[in-house]
C-alpha cells in the first residue's frame, strides 16, 4: 500500500498528547494515526536571524514526523504576512483588512520552495502527497518543478471567495495556477468549489468538463467536495467521560441552576465573537427573566498576536465583555464568563456536555468543527441546542441547528431565546438526526473519501 505523506504548515511536536479540539492538527493526527505515514511541517519554532536548518526525524507509533524551524523573517513575511494578512482575510470576504506587501508574497513562496527541497528527497515513488491549507498552495508547483510525478491533492479547510472578491489579489493568477497543478483540489463545501471554479472560468486559466474535472492548456484535474468530520465516537466518549472530571464537575458546580450557552473560538476576527457578545446582551434586555439564570461561557484562546488586527481584536472583545458585565451583573451573577486562555479536549467536552445552547456564530467560516463536537458531545435523552451560523460550513451538514444570520443581532438573541425553551422531544428529535449523520460522516470518512479520489485518479467523464 502507498505511503500517506500529510504536509501541513504547524505540525505539533509529537508526545505531548492530543492538540486543541477542533483544530487542524486533531484531524490529521487522527487520519495519520489509522493510514500511518510521514506528517511534514513547521515545528512552530524560530530559528532567529539564521536560515532554518535541515528537517529533524521523530518517530511516534505509526506517525514520522518530519519537523523543520523557520527564521524570523520566514515567520514575518510567509507566516504573519502573506499566510495571515492576506490570504485568511480575503479568503474570509474581508477585503477592509487584506493587507498585501510584495516582500511578504515573496517571502510565501520562498517558504513554499524551502519546503519542497526539504521534502522531495525523502519522497518514495508511490507515496500519496496530500498538502492541508492556504500557506501551502504553490507546493505542488514547486515539487512538480523538481520532477515529482507522484499524486498530489490539496485540501482547504478555509472559504474560497467568488471571483469578485478573489481578484483583488494582485497575484490572484498565480495562486490559481498554483492550485492548477494538483491532482485533486478538495473544498469543505460546494460553495466552495463553485466559486473556485468561476475564478478559473473568468481568469481563462481552466473550464469545467463537468462537476467534478476542470480542463488546462496542460491537462486536467479534479476538483471535489469532502467536508471535514470529526472523531465522532472519541468526543462522545470523551464527553461521557468528562462527567467525572474533577475541573468539570467544579466548574458545574459554580454554574448550578444556570442556563450555560456556550461558545468556543480561537480570537479572530472570523468568528464573530463581538456580535455574539451583543446579540446576548440584547438576548438579556429582551428576555428579563433570564437574567440571573442565563450564562454566556466563552473560551476564546489568543491567537495570532503578531498581527496587529488580532491584538486589536483582543482589546475590543475583553472591553465588550467588561462592560456588559458591568451594566447586568450582579453579586451572585455574570452574564458573560469570558476565558482568554486553552483548555483541554477532556475538559472541553465536559463544558459542552453541561451546555443547554451551542451559540456557533462565524461571521465565515470554511466548516467549524466547534458545532460538531457540542453535538457529539451532548446526552441524547436531554441534548442541548446548536445555534448555527448560515455562513459556517456545516450549516450545509447540520439540518437539526438554529441557522442564523450573525449580522442581525435581533435575529441571534431571537435564537437563544428559542433554543432555551425548545421542548424536549424537539431538542432529541434535532440532536438524533445530528448525531447520526456525524456518526456516518466522521474523521474517518473523510479521510478515506479524500484518499481514495487521490489514489483513483481517473479521467473527465
Amino acid at each position: 500500500m502507498s505511503r500517506l505523506v500529510v504536509v501541513s504548515n504547524r505540525v505539533p511536536a509529537p508526545g505531548k498528547g492530543k492538540a486543541q479540539a477542533g483544530g487542524l492538527a486533531v484531524a490529521l493526527q487522527a487520519a495519520l494515526a489509522a493510514k500511518g505515514g510521514l506528517w511534514m511541517g513547521w515545528s512552530g519554532a524560530s530559528s532567529g536571524a539564521r536560515d532554518p536548518g535541515a528537517m529533524t526525524f521523530r518517530e511516534d507509533g505509526p506517525i514520522t514526523y518530519a519537523l523543520t524551524d523557520l527564521s524570523r523573517k520566514d515567520i514575518d513575511e510567509y507566516y504573519a504576512g502573506f499566510a495571515n494578512s492576506t490570504l485568511w482575510p480575503l479568503c474570509h470576504y474581508r477585503l477592509d483588512i487584506t493587507d498585501y506587501a510584495r516582500k511578504d508574497m515573496a517571502g510565501y513562496f520562498r517558504v513554499n520552495r524551502f519546503f519542497a527541497r526539504q521534502l522531495a528527497p525523502n519522497l518514495l515513488l508511490d507515496d500519496l502527497i496530500w498538502i492541508h491549507d492556504y500557506h501551502l498552495i504553490p507546493l505542488a508547483a514547486e515539487l512538480r518543478q523538481m520532477g515529482v510525478k507522484n499524486r498530489i491533492g490539496f485540501f482547504l479547510h478555509i472559504p474560497f471567495p467568488p471571483p469578485d472578491v478573489f481578484f483583488a489579489l494582485p497575484v490572484h493568477a498565480t495562486i490559481l495556477a498554483g492550485l492548477s497543478a494538483y491532482d485533486i483540489v478538495g473544498f469543505q463545501t460546494r460553495y466552495d468549489a463553485d466559486n473556485f471554479c468561476s475564478c478559473l472560468e473568468r481568469e481563462g486559466i481552466g473550464r469545467r468538463v463537468s462537476d467534478d474535472w476542470i480542463k488546462t492548456s496542460s491537462g486536467h484535474f479534479r476538483v471535489g467536495v469532502f467536508p471535514i468530520g470529526i472523531d465522532t465516537a472519541g468526543f462522545e466518549r470523551a464527553a461521557q467521560d468528562a462527567e467525572h472530571n474533577p475541573a468539570v464537575r467544579k466548574i458545574a458546580r459554580s454554574l448550578v441552576d444556570r442556563d450555560v450557552v456556550i461558545g468556543v473560538d480561537r480570537l479572530d476576527y472570523s468568528k464573530g465573537i463581538p456580535q455574539r457578545f451583543q446579540a446576548f446582551d440584547r438576548f438579556l434586555r429582551d428576555n428579563p427573566a433570564h437574567k440571573g439564570r442565563a450564562t454566556l461561557l466563552q473560551v476564546t484562546p489568543k491567537s495570532r498576536s503578531d498581527v496587529p488586527h488580532y491584538l486589536e481584536m483582543q482589546r475590543e472583545v475583553a472591553e465588550l465583555a467588561g462592560r456588559v458585565n458591568g451594566e447586568l451583573a450582579t453579586l451572585d451573577w455574570t452574564p458573560i464568563r469570558y476565558v482568554n486562555s486553552s483548555i483541554g479536549h477532556s475538559i472541553l467536552a465536559g463544558l459542552y456536555r453541561i451546555a443547554r445552547v451551542g451559540l456557533v456564530t462565524p461571521m465565515r467560516d470554511g466548516m467549524n468543527l466547534v458545532a460538531k463536537e457540542y453535538v457529539a458531545a451532548q446526552r441524547p435523552v436531554d441534548p442541548g441546542v446548536l445555534v448555527l451560523s448560515r455562513f459556517a460550513g456545516a450549516a450545509r451538514e447540520m439540518d437539526g441547528a438554529i441557522l442564523v444570520n450573525p449580522y442581525d443581532t435581533e435575529a441571534v438573541s431571537q435564537a437563544i431565546a428559542q433554543a432555551l425553551t425548545l421542548p424536549l422531544e424537539a431538542r432529541r428529535e434535532r440532536h438524533a438526526a445530528m448525531l447520526d449523520h456525524l456518526r456516518r460522516h466522521d474523521i474517518g470518512a473523510w479521510c478515506g473519501a479524500f484518499l481514495e479520489a487521490l489514489r483513483e485518479g481517473g479521467q473527465p467523464g
